[in-house]
């Protein structure tokens, strides 16, 4: 049997709420292997070169808070995404975007030791561990993105 179906209709949660996960564990890892020390002393390095590096430095608690937050509202969005919301589309490629250069940041950091020359760790890089679930996550993500676009003519696919 064919039939007609819009990947657009099934929307994008799965490879959404994957990345939520991936995006969970990877707080975790950098919670419980010290980013802030490195975080912090590279924004401030950032910053002593170039005075307009827009990044803020963190205590641990206002760090840890927002990012729980930032999790349970990706986690909250994941029934618009199923929708295939389309106001949430923009949003859902900044967020792979942003979480793919953050897996690739950490592996990086990873082989060179350091984040700059002022910068430097044993390794691996604080959140190096969990790097790998938001690189391949964001990757889904971006990729059911592509394939789920409003609009598109429906697809035709045998039963």
């Amino acid at each position: 049997m064919m039939y007609a179906t819009s990947q657009a209709a099934s929307g994008f949660a799965r490879p959404w709420f994957a990345l939520t996960v991936a995006f969970a564990l990877h707080v975790l890892d950098e919670a419980t292997t010290g980013f802030l020390d490195v975080y912090n002393p590279t924004v401030t390095a950032m910053r002593a070169r170039y005075a307009w590096f827009p990044m803020p430095t963190f205590g641990y608690r206002e760090w840890l808070m927002g990012l729980i937050a930032g999790v349970a509202v990706c986690v909250a969005l994941t029934p618009v995404a199923a929708q295939g919301a389309r106001w949430l589309r923009p949003l859902a490629w900044f967020y792979a975007l942003i979480m793919f250069f953050n897996g690739v940041g950490h592996t990086v950091f990873s082989i060179f030791g350091r984040t700059v020359a002022s910068v430097t760790f044993a390794r691996p890089a604080p959140g190096f561990y969990s790097s790998p679930f938001l690189f391949f996550g964001s990757v889904w993500l971006i990729l059911r993105l592509r394939k789920t676009v409003p609009g598109a003519p429906a697809r035709v696919t045998a039963v």
